[in-house]
């Protein structure tokens, strides 16, 4: 498990965007809670969870809530694995000579996600694949939206309830 659960502060970070931008968790939460998802290209669980969490950046892009994926891994690696995976959600680069935001918020396996509210709070941290808490973030992503939830899991689509990160 993540040594950062719910009800934590989530701690602040600003690290570079694919694109050469800047991302800053604070500014970021001024408009809307933020799901932040750590993954590494060679990680099997990585490579299934991604995709879905594309299928929730492009529901809900830009309506109260970021999506953003923190790699582990270098910038080229990452846009490799970005084309592969059909990846456009913003991805962040964290250090990999020290992975200091992977380390403030206490990695132990990847992928992690973690739904942070507006004030800072860790409403969410999961470790691997959970069905249920890709659901709920679902449901939290629509609100933030104001909308309809999303379908990100299509008919026919085995999709396990659980895969270990």
């Amino acid at each position: 498990m993540p040594a950062l659960s719910a009800g934590k502060a989530a701690p602040e970070f600003t690290l570079e965007k694919m694109d050469g931008g800047k991302f800053n968790l604070r500014e970021a939460l001024s408009r809307g809670p933020v799901l932040a998802v750590f993954f590494k290209i060679s990680c099997p669980v990585c490579q299934f969870a991604l995709p879905y969490v594309e299928r929730l950046y492009q529901a809900y892009a830009g309506k109260n809530a970021a999506i953003v994926g923190v790699s582990q891994n270098n910038k080229n690696d990452t846009a490799a694995f970005m084309r592969e995976y059909k990846l456009t959600l913003p991805v962040l680069l964290d250090d990999i000579s020290s992975y200091p935001v992977s380390n403030a918020y206490g990695l132990t396996n990847v992928p992690t996600l973690f739904w942070i509210e507006r004030d800072g709070e860790i409403g969410l941290s999961s470790v691997g694949w959970s069905r249920t808490d890709m659901e709920q973030i679902n449901r939290w992503l629509a609100e933030a939206g104001r909308g309809e939830q999303a379908v990100i899991f299509s008919p026919g689509e085995n999709v396990p309830d659980f895969r270990a990160g």
